[in-house]
């Protein structure tokens, strides 16, 4: 495992559920680090690992419901919080916001727009002077986890903050995209740029149709695609993984329109 994973508690007293979405978390890089099915046991998790992240039910076993739960790991030490229930009524979602939840999703959850939450969440966590009730009773966290990265696009020009200012980028130049957790690595043919966002919010912020996901941590130009196989595809000297579960995405950009 990376030491700059981003590392997830589960809070659901569905077992099925909480296996699926522990299986979707890791084929997407998470790593997920417990699973847990009441609040008490939960907290005892939460105390004995460093937590990135915490998706959360609401109705799960046990005295405390999930709000309760994340109200007791909250006061212990703060983390970004999801919650992903079926519950939608006004009550339930008036106690969620007092624990300053990232996002509120209801069953079923759709990969994409859990993918989007979570780096939402972890992009975006704030712990705000005066402005968080747990702020005085959990420990501070780094604050370079609340820096942002800022892309800027012009039509077919890309400005990113690259040490301190803003540099331009013609789409057209990229050939591949590196993911390292929360950092990502545009390459292009005279340099690279690291920026600290996830490999998907990267190519949700850049928005051109031409840069493709090929691998968990790789999205590559398919103008710069020199050759490929079932294993790797190359972009000028470059040779990336091509990975399983992307690869009939892949192949749809060679069908004949």
């Amino acid at each position: 495992m990376s030491e700059n994973q981003i590392r997830v508690l589960i809070i659901e007293d569905e077992a099925v559920l909480a296996m699926d979405l522990c299986d979707t978390l890791e084929a997407e890089g998470y790593e997920v680090i417990g699973m847990a099915n009441n609040g008490r046991r939960a907290l005892e998790i939460y105390q004995k690992n460093q937590i990135d992240l915490i998706l959360c039910d609401i109705n799960i076993k046990g005295e405390w419901d999930g709000i309760e739960t994340i109200n007791h790991l909250l006061t212990f030490r703060l983390a970004p919080v999801i919650y992903i229930t079926a519950l939608a009524d006004k009550e339930t979602r008036d106690r969620a916001k007092l624990t300053y939840p990232a996002a509120y999703l209801f069953k079923p959850v759709n990969t994409a727009n859990l993918n989007i939450a979570i780096e939402l969440a972890i992009q975006n966590f704030p712990i705000r002077e005066g402005n968080n009730p747990y702020k005085d009773a959990a420990k501070t966290t780094d604050k370079d986890t609340l820096s942002r990265e800022v892309i800027l696009k012009i039509e077919q020009s890309i400005f990113i903050k690259h040490n301190y200012q803003f540099v331009r980028i013609d789409a057209a130049d990229i050939l591949y995209l590196e993911a390292d957790n929360t950092h990502t690595t545009i390459v292009t043919n005279e340099r690279k740029y690291s920026i600290r966002l996830t490999l998907s919010m990267t190519l949700h912020r850049l928005a051109i149709d031409k840069l493709i996901r090929v691998h968990r941590s790789y999205a590559l130009n398919i103008r710069k695609i020199k050759s490929f196989n079932e294993r790797e595809v190359t972009v000028e000297t470059f040779a990336i993984p091509l990975g399983r579960q992307y690869k009939d995405e892949f192949m749809r950009i060679f069908q004949i329109q």
